[in-house]
């Protein structure tokens, strides 16, 4: 659902905010508060008279109009608490809690602080007496001229002085004259820094940082720096004069040093850092920190933001930037110019008005409001910084030049603005220099920075055979180590075809790398071979090393997954081969397999032998252009909401889950000798592949009724057009994998592998007939039209191609909420129950008091909607219980199952939902009640255990009993393998109450008893 997005602040930094943020798919409305004349009624944007000084009125009204996000633009709301109080009333709010924005609200604070974590910064001294100040400044080794208004002062508490007179001028002004007010009454006196000033800004969501293009702001009021000090009369970005090699320096040695530091000290920076920086020939020194974006920075950056500024601003406050960082224009230059009142930053008219605004926009320029308000139809001026007009180009020259041309376009009498803004890139860029092979576009550095960062990645893949060290000509594998002794070496070579597309429009890389691998060792698998190591190949035009990085990080861990070693690679970075931001992949898997064990076993596999087929993950990395071609059809983007998957994933997030690896899961499998042949279902789908491995003179039988089709496909073949065949010969259609066994072997070789994976038999192998097709697909079309599980009821596919049920009138089910916190092992035996289509259950939602549980992503996994209700958040269990309830109520919940939740609920709770409330317990009660129960049942030599079902009552494990499965205890039994045998009672007996009571056949008398149906008591 599109959520509403309340903004704090009425500048040219609100206004861009706002801009950005009305261009997600995700989003409502976007308010701001107070906003200017720019953010009123504009598209989706539109301003609030709501009070944010009074954060109770504020969180009161978030609630009341279901604001689902608030972002905060200015500093004085952020160093007053606004995050703090509006978190703990429960409503999600985007910058640094009120600790962490000391970083900006106190400049002594700040600067002790870089001194104990070692970032670099001017030597400084902190004084609350004018007099010591003074003393300071005339007896400093170095030129203390640098005096500051320790707190906050709008971005204008700061003097560089030319002397020490005027520098204790400065000091007498801000102290005894209080020129800023409060904000004086201490100052810092910083040594005068010389070199380029920049502005280095980042996401950071606690633990990890994600940096922005570097910019450059200016803040004297007059062309080449002269005149009084201001906000900032207008900025440029990406600055020439930041490499990426020295961007990484201030990543690692400010940004990332900065926010590890505030975590140590108990107060971890979420939100935007923005350190002020001077490029000194000793290496880059923070100026100062700010705890949101700049302005006029902020308009700069957020036209070359690439992604959805929306699902940025969640993922930092969820802590998943370091698996999706945003991604940014790489072939642009933004230019910004501030025009402002006459006679700022001194005392300025208001009400002037300001003509031209629709022109400047019809010249392809944005203009960013701030002090701006509406008065008869027109725009007037009320403030000193009055609006911004932004350019955005392929160069920096034709942006200032289209950004300029937009100044002259605005009727603005008396308007003070800069003609010069970036005169210093210029000069940058004017100097001349010797060609290097980096002018050229490749990067050595780089490679080798990629090379470091991936040594400890590949180290850690290390087997029985070798030792996985890179940096050598060729990479060594020892097979006798490695336990063979008659081996056959079996190779494989593959990419992740045009699924790199849809990786690089998301900008999340990652995933790819698990890709990869799989391709390549889920092929090596079809001989018996078991993979030993393996090699990548990237190649790009611009080595990006942090994009780099996570794609060989993403083939490490997967080289774990599949139990082979990274033994190798090779990054090629060729300039003019491929467009800015675009990279291939290959990878090579070499396996080993003894003599005797090689597969396919051809002459094994006979007429009436059974396919076992081993669930995908979804499209895997086959089929993109198809996939490609059908969202250009359905006009869907990466971002939009999924019509298929999870609920509340994009279309890009389901796209991008990574291809499953086969090799842990079926080496065991396969080598047991029940398994005759082994098909990779890759490129070419279910048609193609499985005969690969067959005998010329058998067929294939599949039923596609018999196992679960993933709905992307369901919705590919629709939206598409797409014919059975057209579908079956491109995709997997929900089978990664296609075992051949013997009819004797197949349910213990189908239990082998449903104990880690979903796994059918999906079919069987016939005496080809001349003429006749390898591969026939049986129940496709019906099995895609339904998106049902296996086993559903079969549907009629009518002459028009649409499917029907067999009653007009489907039977109501019982909504049933699953509350979790952990894994979530009954959970997945309760889903696969109400899959079936006889079933009186369906679960419509899964609660978990803790986040990140496994539990959770099964239940994504199954497209059933998940709400986290965090118990550390709540002062009560009574509130937390009432939210709980409230989570049920939102979703017409009926009934609740109670899976491995270790939250003991109130008196209130459990009467209310009295009858409703199922729960499990490991042991045949009232016998061993509470915790510890298989410890309690082997200490008192009980026979039998076993679980049971019972209805929740207000006492703990005292409810009236639905199921019990027993259980024998065995005289060998240890607590583990007592509970791993409970554990397997507990699948069958939960689902089966689950029915019980869903269908009626079982209900919580007045009295407290069970009461049974006839029918049911038979």
């Amino acid at each position: 659902m599109a959520e509403r997005v309340l903004i704090i602040g009425s500048g040219g930094r609100e206004h861009a905010l706002a801009w950005k943020l009305a261009q997600s798919p995700q989003v409502q409305q976007v308010l701001v508060a107070p906003g200017n004349a720019g953010t009123a009624n504009c598209g989706k944007i539109s301003n609030s008279e709501v009070s944010v000084s009074n954060h109770t009125i504020l969180a009161q009204f978030c609630k009341d109009h279901n604001v689902g996000l608030v972002v905060v633009g200015p500093e004085v709301p952020l160093a007053a608490g606004i995050v703090d109080d509006l978190t703990a009333a429960g409503v999600p709010c985007f910058g640094p809690s009120a600790k962490a924005a000391q970083l900006e609200a106190s400049k002594s604070f700040s600067k002790a602080f870089m001194d104990r974590h070692g970032i670099p910064t001017a030597r400084w001294g902190s004084f609350t007496d004018p007099r010591e100040a003074c003393s300071y400044i005339r007896t400093a080794s170095f030129p203390a001229l640098v005096v500051k208004a320790s707190g906050l002062a709008a971005g204008k508490g700061v003097i560089v002085a030319r002397d020490q007179d005027e520098a204790c001028q400065a000091v007498m002004d801000i102290m005894k004259d209080k020129a800023f007010g409060s904000a004086g009454e201490t100052v810092v006196v910083e040594e005068l820094l010389e070199g380029e000033e920049v502005s280095c800004l980042c996401f950071s969501d606690g633990s990890s940082v994600s940096p922005m293009p570097p910019a450059q702001d200016h803040k004297r009021l007059q062309d080449g720096d002269m005149g009084p000090n201001t906000g900032g009369m207008g900025a440029y970005c990406p600055t020439p004069q930041v490499s990426r090699e020295l961007l990484q320096q201030i990543r690692e040695t400010v940004l990332q040093k900065t926010v590890d530091g505030m975590k140590e000290e108990g107060a971890p920076y979420v939100g935007v850092l923005y350190a002020g920086l001077m490029l000194t020939n000793q290496g880059p020194k923070v100026l100062e920190f700010n705890c949101r974006f700049g302005d006029p920075e902020c308009q700069v950056l957020l036209p070359l933001l690439k992604s959805d500024l929306y699902e940025v601003l969640l993922n930092t406050l969820n802590g998943k930037l370091s698996c999706r960082a945003p991604v940014w224009h790489q072939d642009s230059s933004a230019v910004t110019v501030v025009m402002a009142s006459a006679g700022y930053p001194g005392s300025y008219q208001k009400g002037v008005e300001i003509t031209g605004l629709s022109q400047v926009q019809e010249m392809g320029l944005q203009v960013f409001h701030a002090g701006t308000a509406l008065r008869d139809g027109g725009v007037v001026s009320s403030g000193g910084r009055v609006l911004t007009v932004t350019a955005v180009r392929p160069s920096f020259e034709a942006a200032l030049q289209a950004a300029n041309r937009g100044v002259a376009a605005v009727g603005f009498p008396g308007a003070a603005f800069r003609r010069d803004i970036g005169h210093r890139a210029i000069a940058h860029l004017s100097q001349r220099r010797g060609l290097t092979y980096k002018d050229s576009g490749v990067d050595i550095s780089a490679g080798n920075k990629l090379v470091e960062m991936i040594k400890p990645l590949a180290k850690a893949t290390g087997r029985a055979g070798c030792n996985a060290e890179l940096g050598g000509f060729a990479g060594l594998f020892d097979l006798k180590a490695a336990g063979f002794t008659d081996p056959i070496l079996v190779s494989g070579t593959d990419g992740v075809g045009t699924k790199l597309k849809v990786a690089q429009a998301c900008g999340q890389h990652g995933g790819l790398g698990q890709d990869l691998v799989a391709m390549c060792v889920n092929d090596v698998l079809a001989q018996g071979a078991e993979p030993l190591f393996f090699l990548d190949y990237f190649s790009c035009g611009s080595l990006d090393v942090d994009v780099a990085a996570a794609v060989v990080g993403g083939v490490a861990k997967a080289c774990q997954m599949a139990g082979c070693a990274l033994l190798g690679g090779e990054t090629a970075e060729m300039p003019g081969v491929y467009a800015q931001g675009e990279y291939d992949l290959a990878g090579f898997c070499v396996g080993a397999v003894e003599r005797g064990a090689m597969l396919p076993r051809l002459g094994d596999i006979a007429e009436g032998d059974l396919l076992i087929g081993v669930a995908s993950s979804g499209v895997h990395s086959n089929g993109f252009s198809l996939v490609r071609k059908v969202l250009e059809r359905a006009d869907l983007r990466y971002s939009s909401p999924a019509p298929f998957g999870a609920p509340g994933q994009t279309v890009g997030e389901v796209l991008l889950t990574p291809t499953k690896i086969y090799s842990r899961l079926l080496l065991p499998v396969l080598r047991s000798g029940a398994v005759k042949a082994y098909a990779h279902i890759t490129g070419g789908g279910l048609l193609e592949n499985i005969p690969r491995v067959l005998p010329h003179e058998l067929a294939v039988n599949l039923d596609a009724s018999r196992w679960s089709i993933p709905p992307v496909f369901s919705w590919l073949q629709k939206e598409g057009g797409l014919s059975e065949e057209e579908m079956a010969r491109t995709f997997n259609c929900g089978l990664g994998a296609v075992l051949v066994v013997a009819p004797p072997d197949a349910q213990r070789v189908l239990r082998q592998v449903q104990a880690h994976e979903d796994a059918w038999i999906v079919g069987s192998l016939a005496h080809k007939q001349q003429g006749a097709e390898p591969v026939v697909v049986r129940n496709l079309k019906h099995g895609l039209c339904s998106g049902s599980a296996p086993g559903a009821v079969e549907l009629e596919v009518r002459q028009n191609g649409s499917c029907h049920g067999d009653s007009s009138t489907p039977r109501k089910r019982t909504r049933v909420a699953v509350l979790i916190s952990g894994t979530g092992t009954n959970l997945q035996a309760l889903i696969e129950q109400a899959r079936r289509p006889s079933s009186s259950a369906e679960i419509v939602v899964v609660i978990s008091n803790r986040p990140g549980v496994q539990g959770l992503k099964r239940a994504a996994l199954a497209a059933i909607q998940t709400r986290v209700v965090d118990h550390k958040l709540y002062g009560s269990r009574a509130e937390f219980d009432g939210t709980i309830d409230r989570v049920l109520e939102e979703f017409g919940v009926e009934m609740v199952c109670l899976a491995g939740f270790m939250r003991i609920l109130t008196g209130t709770f459990v009467k209310k939902w009295n009858g409703k409330l199922l729960n499990i317990h490991p042991s045949l009660l009232p016998s061993f009640k509470g915790v510890n129960a298989q410890k309690q049942a082997l200490q008192a030599g009980a026979r039998i255990s076993g679980c049971t079902v019972h209805f929740v009552a207000e006492e703990v494990d005292a409810g009236a009993i639905v199921v019990q499965e027993a259980v024998p205890v065995l005289v060998s039994d240890t607590e583990e393998s007592l509970s791993d045998r409970i554990r397997e009672a507990e699948h069958q007996a939960f689902p089966a109450a689950m029915e019980l009571v869903a269908s009626g056949a079982v209900r919580l008398g007045p009295d407290g008893r069970i009461v049974w149906t006839s029918t049911a008591q038979s």
